[in-house]
């Protein structure tokens, strides 16, 4: 029989492309169902490795993707709102949560997949609602799977004509070794242990391969997944290369310990095969799951070893912000309004001192266009909106308690104070987002405009500062001072202003830069105007 390889291409490509459209999508529409609080579960529930397990499995449910999830738990260490070995139980956890997806293709209702979507379309286009909008998501990703996994299947049908491909499989189920690799190298190339499943779990269904065959493969695609972290940890912290080596240790042990003992292995799922009576993609889903979750309790008491281990391979110090607030404690509360607002102000100052730390990074990239400066940046001004929260719902607290009438003075300044402060942060982060739209655009500034930018930028950064230790002193004469800064500030951008106007008459700065340069300009004008209002609060009034 002839083969219409376009055809078998095509369908399996074509399959391949809603197959993943299908899981992102379904899973874009479960995280939006969980309220988008997948950092608070994550944040909250890691205060031990098993927690931490557990949450990775609840998270990884909800994302419909481990390597997210992994993404997910670097940011969190970065941020120090958990360490290296808390992290660990979650990338374990995530490697059991990814399983659901073989479980969800081995009820294989492929018949079915069509009206799924329809019912998910119905959902997403003829109803308001938004919790609907989230279940019409959800219902139409999980038919796009199926459809995708069906227009796959009919794309591998062929295969069992090919001769090549029977060597191989005979390969394979006679060396083990040559799955695994196999397995790997075709999940780094889709980047989705879940779509390789997928495709293995078809393959098993249709007979083209052997139990001795797929589940070496099948231990592949998990070493395979871990490239998506390893890729997005190159050139990142120190704390993000850790965790994605962890990922890669922890699935390399496993499938080592996995393979010594692979004939018994296989009888245990040949066996549950034939107890359960399970169809082939069910059987599939069954040997992943136990895998993974086998690897996980096994290396879960060695997490301290494995945080050792990957500490010596990747040494170093790691800049960590500490998101936490360190101050707020609701018993100062019920002890004193005055002691709270005392440790409400400290936790101000932390906040504070991020503002002026991001504002110099914020500068730092301007100058250098490197990327570690806007990354420092956008994470202090990440740990800035947290500390608001948190400093706002504990003045919210406290206003409940009796107050006197200075306690209740200094209490509407430190909620007018953590404003300013949060704006500030808002306009170092748009800075950095100009200053990235200026590097992507090859939009390019003169001299003699960063000349300007540089000036502007100190004098803003030592009026923060100012406003800052004068907030941290009373100090009503270093408040003076912040107002005649500001004066400055003003007069300076009006200055700056007209200049660029000449350099764009002149023909020596284009319209872009032009855009650029204005809006760094006017976004340092109203931190000075933040500053002002902080230090108005230190005098003891407001505009």
């Amino acid at each position: 029989m002839e083969i219409d390889i376009q055809k078998m291409i095509f369908e399996f490509i074509g399959g391949l492309g809603i197959f993943l459209f299908g899981i992102k999508y379904m899973g874009d529409g479960l995280q939006k169902s969980a309220g988008d609080k997948l950092r608070d579960i994550l944040d909250k529930f890691t205060t031990n490795p098993l927690m931490g397990v557990l949450a990775g499995i609840f998270v990884t449910v909800l994302l419909q993707t481990s390597s997210g999830t992994t993404v997910l738990t670097v940011g969190l260490v970065s941020a120090g709102f958990m360490n290296l070995r808390q992290a660990i139980g979650v990338i374990m956890g995530a490697n059991i949560g990814t399983t659901m997806t073989a479980f969800i293709i081995g009820i294989n209702i492929t018949d079915f997949a069509l009206p799924i979507i329809f019912a998910g379309a119905v959902l997403l286009f003829f109803f308001k609602n938004k919790k609907l909008h989230n279940i019409g998501q959800i219902v139409f990703g999980f038919g796009g799977l199926f459809f995708g996994l069906e227009l796959m299947g009919n794309g591998m049908k062929p295969l069992q004509t090919l001769e090549a491909f029977h060597e191989l499989t005979l390969s394979m189920s006679s060396n083990p070794l040559l799955g695994v690799l196999v397995g790997t190298l075709f999940t780094v190339i889709v980047q989705s242990s879940s779509a390789t499943i997928g495709i293995l779990q078809e393959l098993f269904g249709q007979g083209l391969i052997d139990m001795n065959a797929a589940l070496p493969i099948l231990f592949g695609d998990n070493i395979g997944t871990t490239i998506t972290a390893v890729l997005a940890s190159i050139g990142a912290s120190v704390a993000a290369r850790r965790a994605a080596l962890t990922h890669v240790i922890f699935n390399l042990i496993g499938t080592a310990l996995i393979l010594i003992i692979l004939p018994l292995f296989t009888t245990l799922i040949t066996n549950i095969q034939s107890n359960l009576d399970l169809n082939p993609e069910m059987t599939i889903a069954f040997a992943h799951g136990i895998f993974n979750t086998g690897n996980t309790f096994i290396q879960l008491p060695f997490i301290g070893a494995l945080a050792i281990l990957v500490t010596k391979l990747i040494p170093g110090e790691d800049s960590i912000i500490a998101y936490k607030a360190k101050h707020l404690d609701p018993l100062f509360i019920e002890q004193s309004s005055s002691i709270a607002l005392g440790q409400a102000k400290e936790e101000i100052l932390r906040m504070g001192n991020f503002a002026i730390i991001g504002l110099e990074e914020a500068n730092n990239y301007l100058k250098t266009n490197l990327k570690k400066h806007s990354e420092m940046s956008l994470q202090l001004e990440d740990a800035i909106n947290n500390l608001d929260r948190k400093i706002t719902d504990y003045l919210v607290l406290i206003s409940r308690s009796e107050m006197s009438i200075t306690e209740s003075e200094e209490h509407s300044m430190l909620m007018n104070t953590v404003r300013d402060i949060e704006r500030v942060g808002d306009h170092f982060e748009n800075i950095v987002e100009l200053v990235d739209y200026k590097q992507s655009n090859k939009v390019k500034l003169t001299e003699s405009a960063m000349e300007d930018l540089d000036g502007m930028f100190t004098i803003t950064i030592e009026t923060v500062k100012d406003a800052i230790t004068a907030l941290d002193d009373k100090n009503t004469s270093l408040a003076s001072k912040v107002l005649k800064s500001e004066e400055q500030i003003d007069m300076l951008e009006r200055t700056l202003r007209k200049k660029h106007i000449l350099r764009i008459n002149e023909g020596a700065c284009t319209g872009q830069a032009g855009i650029v340069f204005v809006d760094i300009v006017s976004n340092l004008e109203r931190i000075g105007d933040h500053s002002v209002n902080i230090a108005e609060a230190v005098l003891g009034y407001r505009k």
